[in-house]
């Protein structure tokens, strides 16, 4: 599996966003769907990483930074064809081997409370990412659930 930075101009990356979107909006309320959309993704405070497997696009997730030692994962998605392949281990990887390389100190995601959102809670707790209050702008919502690893923890 390839995984590299994108720029979010192919449209296949466009695509996944989008039925990220989609998902998203039909799976919670407008006030709790936290998902960014293209041109959010494209924040010079994120980075953005898309994954591919003999030139299909598999899966994306990003970071986004919050301050110098706090990182936050956006977008994390496969790709239909591509569940339950390892797709979004791989990325999740990915993505905490960069914020180690960054020097970040802790990890944090939001993601919905439902039982839509299980398999994905279980992925992050199956990293140590543990449930934790709200971060960042973020508020008490009982459509959310609120995720963070401590990262110099998870170097021991």
């Amino acid at each position: 599996m390839d995984i590299r930075i994108d720029d979010l101009s192919g449209p296949e990356v466009a695509d996944l966003i989008g039925q990220h979107l989609h998902n998203m909006s039909e799976l919670s309320p407008p006030e709790s769907t936290h998902a960014l959309n293209l041109d959010g993704l494209r924040s010079p405070e994120v980075t953005f990483w898309s994954a591919w497997e003999e030139g299909e696009l598999a899966g994306c997730g990003a970071i986004k930074e919050l301050d110098e030692e706090h990182g936050e994962i956006k977008s994390m998605r496969t790709a239909t064809s591509h569940l339950r392949k390892g797709v979004a281990r791989r990325i999740l990887a990915h993505i905490i081997e960069e914020a180690k390389r960054r020097g970040y100190r802790r990890l944090s995601l939001e993601t919905g409370s439902m039982e839509a959102f299980e398999p994905a809670r279980r992925l992050y707790e199956s990293f140590g990412f543990q449930y934790c209050h709200p971060f960042a702008e973020y508020i008490e919502d009982p459509n959310s659930l609120f995720m963070t690893l401590n990262i110099t923890v998870a170097q021991r």
